[in-house]
Parts: C-alpha cells; sequence; structure tokens
C-alpha cells in the first residue's frame, strides 16, 4: 500500500458520489488510497473522475480502444504497478488482447495494426521517461493516415493528462510502483 503523508478520508466517510470511484480502484487494484486523499479536495476528484474520464477519456472522437492502449503503455513506460492494475484490464475489456499486453513493450514486431503502432509510437513521445520527446514529420505521417488533427489533439490531451496524473501520484505516493520505475525516490531525497 502507498505510504503518502497526505491524509486520507475513509470509504465510510467519503461523499456517496465517490463511492464507485472508490469501489472500483479497490477492486482492481486492492488499493483506494487516490481516491482517499483525492477526496479531502472534492472538486479535484471530481475533474478526474467526471469531467476528465466521463466526457473524454471515455468519450470524445477517439476510439475508446486507441486512448487505452496509450494508457496502458504510459503507465508501464512510467512503471506505475497501480495504473497497470487497472489499465490492464481496461485495455482487455476494449478489444486488446492478452497477445498484445504480452508484446506492447516491442509493439513495432507486434500484433498491432500500423493504427495502433502509430499511437504506441505517439505515446512514447509523451512518456514522462522521454525528455526529447516530438512530433516528428515521420511519426505525423503514420498518425495522419488514421487520424485528423483534432483526433491527434484529443489523444494528446488524454496523454497529458494521465501523464500528468501519474507524475503527481508518484510525488504525493498515491500509487505502488514497479520495480523498474524510474521516479522511485532515492534514499537522501526521502530523508529531505
Amino acid at each position: 500500500m502507498p505510504e503518502t503523508l497526505l491524509s486520507r478520508i475513509p470509504r465510510e466517510r467519503l461523499p456517496e458520489q465517490f463511492h464507485l470511484a472508490w469501489d472500483t480502484l479497490k477492486g482492481l487494484t486492492g488499493d483506494a488510497t487516490f481516491v482517499e486523499v483525492f477526496a479531502q479536495a472534492p472538486d479535484m476528484l471530481d475533474f478526474v473522475m467526471n469531467k476528465f474520464y466521463g466526457p473524454l477519456f471515455f468519450g470524445g472522437k477517439v476510439d475508446q480502444r486507441y486512448k487505452q492502449l496509450v494508457r496502458l503503455r504510459l503507465s508501464t513506460r512510467h512503471g506505475c504497478l497501480t495504473c497497470n492494475k487497472q489499465n490492464v484490464p481496461g485495455a482487455l475489456a476494449a478489444g486488446i488482447t492478452q497477445e498484445q499486453v504480452n508484446a506492447l513493450m516491442h509493439y513495432e514486431d507486434g500484433p498491432f495494426t500500423e493504427a495502433e503502432k502509430a499511437v504506441l509510437a505517439y505515446a512514447d513521445e509523451v512518456a514522462l521517461t522521454n525528455l526529447e520527446g516530438r512530433m516528428t514529420e515521420a511519426l505525423y505521417g503514420r498518425l495522419r493516415a488514421h487520424f485528423s488533427d483534432a483526433e491527434l489533439c484529443e489523444l494528446g490531451t488524454v496523454m497529458a493528462v494521465i501523464s500528468g496524473m501519474a507524475k503527481l501520484s508518484f510525488v504525493l505516493d498515491l500509487v505502488e510502483r514497479e520495480d523498474y520505475c524510474p521516479f522511485t525516490p532515492s534514499v537522501a531525497g526521502a530523508n529531505s
């Protein structure tokens, strides 16, 4: 379980509107720290759950399959164990196969369509671990074969919010990290 310094609101004291988010996160990951902490700022939790995930991540013009795929790619690149626990079931429910999940780290040679490979390459450019990420002409050409500029903006915004929330979750210790997570505080930095 994450050991955040921030206070938590247990489920029995959460506003009822956040019970489903708590139940879902607890069921998928075994931990609902994110909801318990963000319930301290109900407007922020409402933004994440109801204004970002509802209309943009699960809505919008870009097919859910691509959003689930890039979310999983980002969480695997970032090393967020809590995220991976919820993102794998989300990807599978959206039609991504277990074979594709297993091949995600080497997607260019994996069982993905050209559109899927293009959005995964886009995710690699947006990833927090890629400090030099950028939209090259080659990548843009790959993406434009399947998506409009408006859809690329939508997909990019989804990835930006997900990446930013991942970084904040690491900073506040709201999530468990994979062994390979590059966002693990050093012992010296943890004692500061």
